[in-house]
């Protein structure tokens, strides 16, 4: 194969400027031990990536008792230094939504009222790491198959759904509600809940490769969707509305996501006490706790001051969260998807929320901040 181009080198993605806690609106409010298991189960697979930076800070948390609030606030002040988050054009202030873990209704075998497949990645996705081509590319990678001896690009949504991609043999379990599916792609994970008795419980295995492209952008482009109005809730109800129409709308976001069955956490396990979905750093999502973030920004596994409002309010919601996943709508550097949790409240919320927010990240004492050589 005739290695692909090297791509630019991306612009700056954040800016970072020491303060203090004191600078932190909301800090001394915050119920910060709440973050505290967050905190624990990513060191966990901080130090197993051998991340040097967070042995230390990792290390002395063994020591410290998380029954006792004061204890966990101190040891964040004392071993960390927060940096206000700037974009690389010095803006402070950014976007944060909302997702969570959804519940659906299913079957492992495909029956009357369940028809809609989630599948796991097909043998024909190809990833190319291109590290393996330019080194200085680490991290980087593209997917597509193969045409020949050519790669070219996969399969868009449209063709998957229409059957051109090698996807028989691949299903998962069969949903009966294609919305469901749908939003089930754009959070990444969820439970579902078995006809033959059960739950399920599914996350992300891989991707396509194409580019994400909001449903709810194309219906305010069209006129359809008032900008206000923009919500989960309201693409439902347009698709009711609209459901000779919804295939095609759903086809305009060329992007799929491919499923893993997720087995239950080790029980006593801290895994088992977050009880959350896996993201992207390996680790169950603490409800309330956790965020997903653009990680050429903001490395995966660190802390974050987060201070935004709820969803369609000024209530302001200004608290310690871990940066634990990624998304791939999630890009900027104050750019945050703030996780609700499980079931149809915390899908309201979620499904709502689309504020204006500031972000600060903890950084342990003594080491540079990211980006920084």
């Amino acid at each position: 194969m005739t290695p692909p181009p090297v791509p630019p080198a991306p612009p700056a993605r954040a800016l970072f400027s020491a303060t203090t806690f004191a600078e932190l609106p909301g800090w001394s409010d915050d119920r910060v031990e709440a973050a505290w298991p967050a905190f624990r189960v990513g060191c966990e697979a901080l130090v197993a990536r051998a991340q040097r930076v967070w042995q230390a800070p990792c290390a002395d948390a063994d020591a410290v008792d998380e029954q006792a609030p004061g204890a966990v606030r101190g040891f964040f002040e004392s071993h960390f230094t927060p940096y206000r988050v700037r974009a690389s054009d010095g803006s402070e202030r950014g976007l944060v939504t909302g997702y969570y873990e959804p519940l659906l209704q299913g079957s492992r075998t495909y029956a009357p009222g369940y028809t809609v497949p989630l599948y796991a990645p097909p043998d024909d996705l190809l990833v190319v790491e291109l590290s393996d081509l330019y080194p200085e590319l680490k991290g980087k990678r593209v997917r597509g198959r193969l045409d020949g001896r050519r790669v070219v690009p996969y399969w868009p949504r449209a063709d998957i759904d229409a059957g051109r991609a090698h996807v028989a043999g691949k299903e998962l379990v069969y949903v009966t509600d294609p919305l469901d599916a749908f939003f089930l792609q754009i959070q990444g994970s969820g439970r579902v809940a078995l006809a033959e008795g059960g739950t399920m419980r599914v996350g992300y295995a891989d991707q396509n490769g194409q580019p994400f492209r909001s449903v709810a952008q194309v219906l305010i482009e069209r006129g359809e969707l008032a900008v206000e109005q923009a919500s989960m809730q309201r693409i439902r109800q347009w698709g009711r509305d609209h459901p000779a129409e919804l295939p095609a709308l759903l086809d305009e976001n060329p992007s799929y996501v491919f499923f893993r069955e997720v087995p239950p956490p080790a029980a006593g396990s801290l895994e088992a006490r977050i009880d959350g979905p896996l993201g992207s750093l390996g680790v169950p999502l603490l409800a309330g706790r956790t965020v997903a973030v653009d990680p050429r920004a903001i490395p995966l596994g660190t802390p974050v001051f987060l201070a935004t409002t709820r969803p369609l309010s000024d209530e302001p919601l200004r608290r310690l969260v871990m940066a634990q996943d990624t998304g791939g709508a999630i890009r900027g550097a104050i750019r945050a998807d703030f996780f609700w949790g499980f079931g149809a409240e915390a899908g309201e919320q979620a499904g709502r929320m689309r504020q204006q927010g500031e972000m600060w990240i903890l950084w342990p004492n003594g080491a540079k901040p990211p980006g920084e050589t």
